[in-house]
């Protein structure tokens, strides 16, 4: 039902604008959602809840360089652009350090065509806003078996809407299917990228 792009082999090695949706990025990036359009790039296996939820210059470094291979270039700190494709990928920013991931693309508007670069944890957030309540876990448990996400900081920021309190339900479940996830293939011998 999801396609996600992990493998290590690429066949976008060209500056030539290419459609998002047809390219495997690599273990670290992924096209995450195609409707919502949404680039997850991970850079560790393991959280704490004190862990800050934003891109490292690492993960920035590799999006940029992923991303070139297939026409987009860094036009800003936080913008790539395809110019011959109209479309360009943002990296948010946090707008205060305790900012909740929920709220990562509020303040950077985009248009139809472009996407947002997240983390695996911001990805889950928009999967929790975005869809039904079993599709948005059945949506997690695919990425956080290539993708880790920080189920902790996640939970800390869950608000008093129906929504976020359905999810509560399914917590105990993703953070035994992450467990296993790490310690299996392709996780577990994944390093960082910084």
């Amino acid at each position: 039902m999801f396609r996600f792009f992990t493998a290590s082999a690429s066949h976008a090695d060209t500056a030539a604008s290419v459609d998002p949706a047809s390219v495997n990025f690599g273990h670290y990036m992924t096209l995450a959602d195609e409707r919502l359009q949404l680039f997850s790039i991970f850079d560790d296996l393991y959280y704490d809840r004190a862990d800050a939820d934003m891109l490292s210059p690492a993960m920035r470094k590799h999006a940029i360089a992923k991303l070139k291979r297939i026409g987009f270039r860094q036009t800003s700190g936080n913008v790539l652009e395809d110019k011959e494709g109209d479309r360009r990928c943002l990296m948010p920013k946090s707008h205060a350090l305790g900012a909740s991931p929920f709220d990562i693309t509020r303040y950077t508007p985009r248009r139809e065509q472009d996407y947002y670069i997240l983390t695996p944890t911001q990805t889950a957030c928009q999967y929790i806003d975005h869809y039904p309540h079993e599709e948005a876990v059945e949506r997690i448990v695919h990425l956080m078996r290539i993708q880790p996400i920080n189920l902790i900081r996640l939970m800390d920021y869950l608000e008093h809407t129906p929504t976020h309190r359905e999810f509560l339900k399914a917590v105990k479940f993703l953070k035994k299917t992450q467990q296993e996830a790490v310690k299996s293939e392709p996780l577990k011998r994944r390093r960082a990228l910084g």
